[in-house]
């Protein structure tokens, strides 16, 4: 096999297919890897409650698999812990721990036409199942004893061993949030139903489950949504209101430095007096699990205009800006917005965007590091923090003041 420039591998994470491959020989090799984590023993029927947990496929859409999820034997409450991004952060699950916690779940696999979500999902309940807001008990019956691999994804959660399903049943009774059960019957586009869940209180996460599975939008224009799309376009969905609402806020009155770290990423978060102007740079370690043949960090950036405009598409970029967005518009204050996200060799195989989104969070929730330090001292910081990946005369010419019209014109 030729080799793949690591730069190449950075950019698409497995899922673009950029070398030209038919799949990708890094996900490849995590998934034989990840056999040694069979759970022998498995019949084809299989009871436990679903955390929740359902992912819709995009392979030969509009004919999607979707694969309803559950550990085998795990009831209640403690089924819970097996989907749970903000309580993997809180506790600071390990990377090694949420592997094995994911492959602990067997999914079962539903063929589905992405045109018609109703016949699967409200009829047998499967939908209301996924976005309980407590585990529910099912039956899960298999056409074949599950396939003993783990599936990694670059922007999802990873996924158990699979089999196709003869019969899926929801034996408990599943519990919405009253904003959600509304939503459900609302004539109303997607976008319009996300941000109206939003306000009321219902997390990101469910948000983006209910849109995948068909249960927002126009009522009959709803469709399946692949799960790695429904992810992405919710926080674009929720970033685009925000924007909108900082428009014309005052800008905040000086640099701010943030920092924290979770699963060997370290991201550092600053904020500077300006019109909203977004830099999202990744740092690539050797040996990361998208870099294994470099010799040297790969860096990626991706820019965003105070409009929402892109330089790129990034999944990763989407998740960590939301919850900046969020922070700025708690503060009522708009600012320039530099992140950095360092990746370090111990993070060996990708779990999903969700410990983007959690970390740069819990980073915003602290103090700030630093308020209006001088270039030398935040070259300082970022050498201290960031580490081998000489960031020094990066980040002090991405302090500098951005250049106005008004200042060409004076």
């Amino acid at each position: 096999m030729p080799r793949i420039p690591p730069e190449l591998c950075t950019r698409c994470k497995g899922y673009r297919l950029l070398c030209g491959l038919p799949s990708c020989p890094i996900l490849d090799r995590l998934r034989s890897q990840a056999r040694s984590l069979e759970r022998a023993g498995w019949s084809q029927e299989l009871h436990g409650s679903t955390p929740p947990s359902i992912l819709v496929g995009e392979r030969g859409y509009p004919g999607v698999r979707l694969y309803y999820m559950l550990p085998p034997g795990v009831t209640g409450l403690e089924a819970r812990r097996y989907e749970d991004p903000a309580g993997w952060r809180t506790s600071r699950t390990p990377i090694g721990a949420i592997v094995r916690l994911r492959s602990e779940l067997v999914a079962g696999v539903l063929k589905a036409d992405a045109r018609r979500p109703h016949e699967l999902l409200y009829e047998r309940e499967i939908g209301p199942a996924a976005l309980s807001t407590r585990p529910v008990d099912s039956l899960l019956e298999l056409a074949r004893r599950p396939v003993p691999r783990v599936s990694f994804d670059g922007y999802t959660k990873p996924v158990g061993p699979t089999a196709p399903a003869r019969r899926v049943e929801v034996e408990g009774n599943p519990r919405l949030e009253k904003p959600l059960e509304r939503a459900i019957w609302e004539d109303e586009k997607a976008e319009v139903l996300a941000w109206e869940l939003y306000n009321r209180g219902v997390n990101v996460y469910t948000i983006q489950r209910a849109l995948s599975i068909g249960f927002l939008g126009r009522l009959k224009a709803r469709r399946l949504v692949p799960t790695r799309w429904a992810i992405t376009a919710v926080d674009e969905m929720l970033s685009r209101r925000l924007r909108r609402l900082l428009k014309h806020a005052p800008e905040i009155g000086g640099v701010e430095v943030y920092y924290s770290e979770y699963l060997h990423n370290r991201f550092l978060v600053i904020l500077k007096p300006g019109p909203g102007w977004m830099e999202w740079i990744e740092i690539w370690h050797p040996h990361t699990v998208w870099t294994p043949g470099a010799g040297v960090p790969i860096a990626s950036v991706v820019r965003e205009d105070p409009l929402g405009r892109k330089s790129m598409e990034d999944g990763g970029f989407s998740a960590a800006k939301l919850p900046v967005l969020e922070h700025l518009y708690s503060r009522g204050r708009r600012a320039d917005v530099i992140i950095v996200r360092e990746v370090l060799p111990q993070y060996y195989a990708p779990v999903g965007n969700w410990h983007i989104r959690e970390t740069v969070k819990h980073a915003l929730s602290q103090k700030p590091l630093a308020r209006n330090p001088q270039p030398g001292e935040l070259d300082a910081l970022a050498a201290r923090l960031i580490g081998e990946w000489s960031l020094a005369k990066k980040l002090s010419h991405l302090m500098k003041p951005r250049r106005t019209l008004e200042d060409y014109m004076a």
